[in-house]
């Protein structure tokens, strides 16, 4: 079953979308804001996102780009405006086709199904190294084959970099993804929850090998 993820502010249409989407046999989830949105998509692993760019807190572009920074689902935009340079901007940002309201629900669907057969087979979503397998669909994580368990927090911190690998999130950004804007400068968050990660996935905490700390930057995961 073809999971979509509809983003969009307009309660009534995402109401209908999600009803229509339904009766044809997809499975169906929504987020009314580009935040939620984000968090759906680590959570929720849906194949294609139908994606408004007129949204109250981050724009439709501001999600994209933050998106393809590590993630490459399908991306269709749907939106009321008709401008050239809207379509060009989304395209060029990352997303996979252009949809104008108002729009037929047949178009809509038959757009879906051609992102996703050109997304092709999805990659692998497990993570491994020497110690460690991370299953980001499953959302289980082994160490030296022993499943450890982690707090819904510690996973959405863990996803954060796992999905970014090598790559240095700043303090912020990994704030704002896995607490929320309004926690930004709590950085001693970040602190106590990457001390209980590494307690429980590092051979050695005191020296960890893939949870690693750029100080007064923010955190990379090596594999």
């Amino acid at each position: 079953m073809t999971r979509v993820l509809i983003v969009d502010d307009d309660t009534a249409l995402l109401r209908t979308l999600s009803m229509n989407l339904r009766a044809r046999g997809y499975d169906v989830l929504t987020a009314d804001d580009g935040e939620h949105a984000l968090q759906a998509v680590r959570s929720g692993g849906p194949d294609v996102v139908v994606l408004d760019l007129g949204l109250p807190d981050l724009s439709g572009v501001d999600v994209l780009r933050d998106l393809r920074a590590w993630s490459a689902v399908p991306v269709v935009v749907l939106s009321a405006r008709h401008g050239s340079d809207d379509k060009v901007e989304a395209l060029d940002v990352g997303a996979d086709d252009y949809v104008t309201k108002p729009f037929g629900i047949d178009e809509l669907l038959a757009r879906l199904r051609a992102a996703v057969r050109r997304a092709g087979p999805a990659e692998s979503t497990t993570v491994e190294t020497e110690h460690l397998r991370i299953d980001l669909d499953g959302r289980k994580v082994w160490r030296d084959d022993q499943e450890v368990r982690l707090t819904p927090t510690e996973w959405g911190l863990l996803t954060a970099l796992v999905t970014r690998p090598g790559k240095l999130v700043g303090q912020r950004q990994l704030l704002h993804e896995v607490w929320g804007p309004v926690y930004e400068k709590e950085t001693n968050y970040l602190r106590v929850y990457m001390a209980n990660l590494r307690r429980k996935l590092e051979a050695d905490p005191s020296r960890p090998r893939h949870l690693i700390t750029e100080p007064g930057m923010g955190y990379r995961f090596i594999t």
